[in-house]
């Protein structure tokens, strides 16, 4: 065993497990998973203290995945999140751990997506199931003895599930596993609500906890954009024709992705290439010298292909596809602003990843400025100065060496000195728009979102009117196909926005995007809902409870 598996390899894992964990391009185990694994490999109930970004998701997947019998086909391992978001980046997190052990089958279970498939998948034989409590509590209305196999439980951040009002859920599924099974918890923080849950139904629990390291990167310049998934290259190619950098790293997830990237840019005139791990250690040597001295200005490259790399003249680093954990980010943004230089970190940004963004923040200590895409004006405004830097070291002795074979251009073409000279830059700029309503008509639709401070539909941020004006503000414009319903549930009962959209989106099975603007009053709250369906939805909602107090959701009648 060499040194570099030392870490992973010294916990007692399966090799092949050890192995996909130093395809990510982790080296050494976190503090976290140092004391966790060997306390659950032994078998052992746990409780974990521990921010989000500590690595804990490794913490209890490497062990589970290490004891997961896969000639069974059957639910042997439940996860319980208290997000979509989080579910599918759990689960996505066991699918990479287990790329290397055959027959391990995980899924996925959360509100806003069919029930049917999901059913069929654990009783297809899923040994792992990452699912939210009111959607798994759905189906065991449906099938009671589906989770009658599970042998260990994980309950994922579980002081934001009883935020979010899932008590209730939480001892109905407790009551659908086996009690002999061997639980592990994982919690920020332990108020009184999670030891008595503890105090139930863990036994004789080990206990760990981890102080989150604030992590700082003061000397970068950081922003981030938010944007659609399928426009992510055209916003690369849009803010990177107004950012002036030197040379570039551009980070992604995956091998097909560095190839499609790199081929983008090159398509456009840049000097790029791709780093990912099929390219042999000669040719990813040659590209690393290539962006040293200047005959590349741009890589492409996941995180694994990046290790090693020590480029002085990295001036900005683009976080294309989000990093799984605040370490990686830190770690990716640390190739530039390297010897006192001035470093810039641009970091994209889809809807689902907000919460992802908002942990970063958290575990660095500093806030993500957010940047909007420049617009057509800032793109030309961008290629003229270009243009202008290139031609202003020749203009000194242009007239001078080419001054007579203009003359005669001119003579012999007949035509104005303006009239050749516009043709020579034609020429010069290979076509490239630089007139604003061509540059408007070539720049592609990408979506933007607006300023968190300014989000208000779904109350994720937004500045807080004074009391009075809360109740006194009239509510907003409905959008065509929604209804407004009314909570009496409010600011002055601890509620934010989050804990209701957590509440609707898991209980009631709802898409995201249907649930429109939520607005938190002092004393009540005002959710926009789709007008189809709307009494079912109520129905469904009828026993949610949020921070331990009944929804009871009704229409709003505003006349």
């Amino acid at each position: 065993m060499t040194q570099e598996t030392g870490g992973f390899a010294a916990l007692d894992l399966n090799p092949n497990i050890v192995a996909a964990v130093l395809a990510t391009g982790y080296e050494e185990p976190s503090a976290i998973q140092q004391q966790s694994i060997p306390i659950i490999l032994a078998g052992h109930d746990m409780i974990g203290q521990a921010q989000t970004g500590t690595g804990k998701t490794a913490a209890f997947a490497l062990p589970i995945l290490n004891k997961i019998d896969v000639s069974k086909r059957e639910p042997q391992a439940l996860i319980l999140a208290p997000t979509r978001e989080l579910a599918l980046q759990v689960a996505t997190a066991f699918e990479t751990y287990a790329k290397q052990m055959p027959g391990v089958n995980v899924v996925a279970v959360y509100g806003g997506a069919p029930m049917g498939p999901q059913l069929r998948a654990i009783r297809n034989g899923a040994q792992i199931v990452v699912a939210t409590p009111g959607r798994l509590c759905d189906h065991l209305r449906r099938d009671e003895k589906v989770l009658s196999t599970v042998q260990y439980l994980v309950l994922d951040e579980a002081d934001e599930m009883l935020k979010l009002g899932f008590m209730d859920d939480l001892e109905v599924i407790f009551d659908a596993i086996p009690a002999t099974r061997q639980t592990v918890l994982f919690s920020a923080t332990l108020p009184s609500s999670i030891r008595s849950i503890a105090e139930r139904h863990l036994r004789e629990p080990k206990h760990v906890k981890i102080q989150s390291k604030t992590q700082t990167v003061t000397a970068i310049d950081q922003a981030h954009l938010m944007v659609h998934a399928d426009q992510k290259i055209p916003a690369v190619l849009r803010l990177l024709e107004v950012e002036e950098f030197d040379a570039l790293i551009a980070f992604v997830r995956t091998k097909q992705a560095t190839l499609d990237l790199a081929a983008a840019l090159e398509a456009k005139g840049y000097k790029a290439a791709a780093l990912n791990g099929d390219i042999a250690q000669n040719q990813r040597e040659r590209v690393i010298d290539s962006l040293k001295d200047g005959r590349l200005d741009i890589v492409v490259a996941t995180d694994v292909a990046a290790r090693g790399l020590d480029v002085p003249r990295i001036t900005h680093v683009f976080n294309v596809d989000m990093p799984y954990d605040p370490e990686s980010y830190v770690h990716r943004i640390g190739r530039t602003g390297r010897a006192g230089r001035d470093g810039r970190a641009l970091l994209l940004v889809t809807p689902r990843e907000r919460r992802m963004l908002q942990v970063i923040e958290r575990v660095t200590g500093q806030k993500v400025a957010e940047a909007r895409l420049p617009n057509a004006q800032a793109v030309l405004d961008a290629r003229i100065k270009k243009l202008t830097n290139s031609l202003a070291p020749l203009v000194a002795e242009a007239e001078a060496t080419h001054g007579d074979l203009f003359d005669r251009l001119t003579n012999d073409l007949g035509c104005s000195a303006r009239a050749l000279a516009s043709a020579l830059l034609r020429k010069a700029t290979n076509g490239q728009a630089l007139d604003l309503a061509a540059v408007e008509r070539e720049q592609p639709l990408v979506p933007s979102f607006a300023p968190r401070g300014e989000r208000t539909e779904r109350g994720e941020r937004g500045e807080r009117p004074d009391r009075g004006d809360r109740e006194r503000r009239a509510p907003l414009p409905l959008a065509e196909g929604r209804v407004r319903c009314r909570t009496a549930l409010g600011a002055r009962d601890g509620i934010a926005a989050k804990n209701l959209l957590g509440a609707i989106l898991n209980e009631g099975g709802l898409a995201r995007d249907a649930i429109g603007r939520i607005q938190v009053r002092d004393s009540f709250s005002l959710v926009e809902l789709p007008e189809d369906g709307l009494e079912k939805l109520l129905s469904k909602l009828k026993d949610t409870r949020v921070a331990g107090k009944q929804l009871k959701l009704r229409r709003y009648r505003e006349d």
